[in-house]
C-alpha cells in the first residue's frame, strides 16, 4: 500500500477529470436522477434504474452502470472509450443492459456519492476517472458487485491504497501514449515549435506531459529534429504532491473557452502541432487549430481523427491511444464468464494498451515518421526505452533509451 494514493485523493477534491479531449452532449442519467428515478436507458441497450435483485454474476444478464464526469459517455475520448468496451460486450452478451449515469459537478465527494447511492441496484459499476479512487470502502460493503476502475487503485477510508477481490482497477502507462505523441509531433513540425495542452495536473495528465516531453526530446537526440517544446508560464500545473510540473494546463477538464485562449497562444508562440489532453477543454485548442493555417493536433486517449475534420481538411496528425474499452470489455467478460478476478493493474504497450494511430486515411504522418514511430513502440514496448511520468523518478530529458 502507497501513501502517496493518500496525498492523490485530498488533492483531488477540485473539478471534473477526464483525460482526454473532445466533447459532445448524449443524453444521459445524473447521478441523482439515478439516485431517485428510473434512468434512461442508453442507445442500443435495456436498462432500468430500478431495485430489482441481483442477478448471478456469473451470467450474460448483467446489469451494468457506468458512472463518469461531466463530459459524459459522448466526450469524444476518455468516458467515451470506457463506454464503447461496455456496449462491445453487450453486441455478444445481448441480455445484458447498461445505465449511464453522469456526475455532474466533478467533486471527488459527490463522485463516490453517486456510485454509493446506485451500489445496490446493479451487478458491475464502471467508475471512469481519478475521482473515484475512494470506493474501495463501497466495495468491501458490497462484495456481490463487481467494480471496474479506470484511471486510478481503489483507495480505503483513510486514503490508503487497497486492494479488493471485486475490483478490477486499471491504470495506464500514459507517457508512452505520450511519448508517441511528442515523437511524431516532433518528426512533422515545421515551425521547430510544439507543445502539449493539459486539463488538470492529476498523475494521468502529467504522465502525458513529461511523456510527450520525453518524445520530443527522443527525436531531437536520435534524428536531428531540432523542436523546441514551447510552455506558457501562466498556465504552468501543479501535481498532487504542490510540485509545479510546468506545461501548459487550463486548469479544468470543461472550460473550452479557456482552452482555445491557451492554444490561441501556443499558435501565436508559433507552435504548429499541440498535443491534447484536456477533457472538454480540449474542445477549445481543436477550435483554435481549425482556425489558423497550417496547425494540427495529436488526439488523445482515442482515434479523433473524425473530430479533426474541418472542411475539406483535418487537423488531426495523428492520436496517441489508451486502449481503455478493450480492457474494460476483458473484464466484464470474466464477469459474465465467472473467471473475474479483482487486482491493480498498471498497463502499457506490452498489453497492446497504449499506441498511436497509423491505420491508413486516420493519420497525416509520412511514411519516415510511421516508421520511426514504429521501431519506438517496439523499443518502448520491449522496456527499453522507458518515459518519464509523474512518479517513476524519471525526467523527460534522461530516461532509459534516451542515451
Amino acid at each position: 500500500m502507497k501513501k502517496v494514493l493518500s496525498m492523490l485523493l485530498s488533492a483531488a477534491m477540485i473539478s471534473a477529470l477526464v483525460t482526454g479531449c473532445g466533447g459532445g452532449s448524449a443524453q444521459e442519467t445524473t447521478a441523482a436522477q439515478a439516485a431517485s428515478t428510473e434512468a434512461a436507458p442508453a442507445e442500443g441497450a435495456e436498462e432500468e434504474a430500478t431495485n430489482a435483485p441481483a442477478v448471478d454474476a456469473a451470467s450474460d444478464a448483467l446489469k451494468i452502470a457506468i458512472v463518469s464526469s461531466p463530459s459524459g459517455v459522448d466526450d469524444g475520448s476518455f468516458n467515451q472509450d470506457n463506454y464503447n468496451g461496455i456496449l462491445a460486450f453487450i453486441e455478444s452478451h445481448p441480455d445484458a443492459t447498461v445505465t449511464p449515469v453522469r456526475e455532474e459537478t466533478g467533486d471527488t465527494a459527490a463522485a463516490i456519492q453517486a456510485v454509493a447511492d446506485i451500489v445496490a441496484d446493479y451487478d458491475v459499476i464502471v467508475c471512469c476517472g481519478f475521482q473515484f479512487a475512494a470506493i474501495g470502502s463501497i466495495a468491501t460493503d458490497n462484495p456481490e458487485v463487481n467494480f471496474i476502475l479506470v484511471d486510478s487503485n481503489p483507495t480505503d477510508a483513510e486514503g490508503t491504497e487497497v486492494t479488493c477481490d471485486n475490483v478490477y482497477a486499471m491504470t495506464f502507462k500514459e507517457q508512452e501514449s505520450g511519448f508517441f505523441a511528442g515523437l511524431a509531433a516532433a518528426l512533422e513540425s515545421k515551425t521547430k515549435k510544439v507543445a502539449v495542452v493539459n486539463g488538470i495536473a492529476y498523475p494521468s495528465n502529467v504522465n502525458y506531459q513529461y511523456g510527450f516531453e520525453s518524445g520530443v526530446n527522443y527525436a531531437n537526440a536520435k534524428f536531428d529534429a531540432g523542436v523546441e517544446v514551447v510552455e506558457l508560464p501562466s498556465y504552468a500545473g501543479t501535481d498532487v504532491t504542490n510540485a509545479n510540473v510546468g506545461g501548459n494546463y487550463v486548469g479544468s477538464f470543461a472550460d473550452e473557452a479557456t482552452g482555445k485562449v491557451v492554444g490561441q497562444a501556443l499558435i501565436d508562440e508559433g507552435c504548429d502541432i499541440i498535443f491534447v489532453a484536456a477533457g472538454g477543454s480540449g474542445n477549445g485548442v481543436f477550435t483554435a487549430a481549425k482556425e489558423a493555417t497550417e496547425v494540427k493536433v495529436v488526439g488523445c486517449d482515442v482515434d479523433q481523427f473524425d473530430d479533426g475534420a474541418n472542411g475539406d481538411s483535418n487537423i488531426i496528425l495523428t492520436s496517441g491511444l489508451k486502449v481503455m474499452g478493450m480492457n474494460v470489455e476483458k473484464q466484464l467478460t470474466a464477469i459474465a464468464e465467472g473467471t473475474f478476478k479483482g487486482g491493480n493493474e498498471l498497463l502499457g504497450a506490452d498489453t497492446d494498451s497504449t499506441g498511436f494511430v497509423k491505420a491508413e486515411g486516420r493519420h497525416q504522418m509520412s511514411a519516415e515518421t510511421v516508421e520511426k514511430l514504429d521501431g519506438a513502440f517496439a523499443l518502448v514496448k520491449d522496456g527499453t526505452i522507458v518515459p518519464a511520468a509523474n512518479f517513476n523518478n524519471i525526467q523527460p530529458d534522461s530516461f532509459p533509451g534516451l542515451e
